[in-house]
């Protein structure tokens, strides 16, 4: 299948990215109240927010140049 002209690339390494920020939002507050202490739902909720705008800035400063639109 052949890109249109302007459409960005998104390679394999974009998406596997954005799965694993995805997932680190969800799992890492998850696990912590599992294993190391008990945290209220507004704590895991704000957690997970913060993981995912922290993931969702560094995605964007990693794969800002790779995912620009051809010329």
């Amino acid at each position: 299948m052949k890109r249109k002209p302007g459409e960005p690339i998104y390679l394999k390494r974009h998406l596997l990215g954005l799965g694993l920020a995805l997932l680190a939002s969800i799992l890492l507050p998850l696990l912590y109240h599992r294993y190391v202490g008990p945290l209220s739902f507004s704590t895991r909720l704000s957690a997970g927010l913060l993981i995912a705008v922290g993931g969702a800035v560094a995605l964007y400063l990693t794969y800002r140049s790779s995912a620009e639109n051809e010329p």
